[in-house]
């Protein structure tokens, strides 16, 4: 299922990160925050939002925002579009149903097999039995 393009309904924060960069490091702000708030979305509907929601719930913060975080790259603008992507594999993951168990019943066979080793087992501790 492909979710639709969040890019319109992301913000973002950006903050100095740590890793490779070197002076890039203590000068620029590289570590890019990607925040979304589910619940006003208005690209999904209410039962997709509620499973959304749902599904997130330990990732979403007390104000309602998604946050997805990326430090990986040297650079900003990499890192918007790598926490975007996170954000969005995120949702999609979130919107899957899984398949409904069907029931099931164990076979013939099994039952049978079944019966002959508690059989087996109730011989057995019989011929251990000391009979006084």
């Amino acid at each position: 299922m492909n979710t639709p393009d969040l890019s319109t309904e992301l913000s973002f924060r950006t903050a100095r990160s740590g890793g490779k960069g070197g002076q890039n490091v203590n000068k620029l702000e590289t570590m890019v925050e990607a925040l979304w708030q589910p619940k006003s979305s208005s690209l999904f509907s209410e039962e997709e939002k509620r499973r959304i929601v749902e599904k997130l719930a330990s990732r979403i913060n007390k104000g309602g925002y998604l946050q997805v975080r990326s430090s990986e790259s040297r650079t900003q603008g990499e890192n918007k579009a790598i926490a975007q992507r996170k954000l969005e594999e995120l949702v999609a993951k979130a919107l899957v149903r899984p398949k409904p168990r069907k029931a099931s019943r164990p076979t013939r066979s099994s039952i049978e097999a079944r019966l002959d080793n508690k059989r087996r087992a109730a011989f057995k501790k019989q011929l251990r039995r000391k009979d006084w």
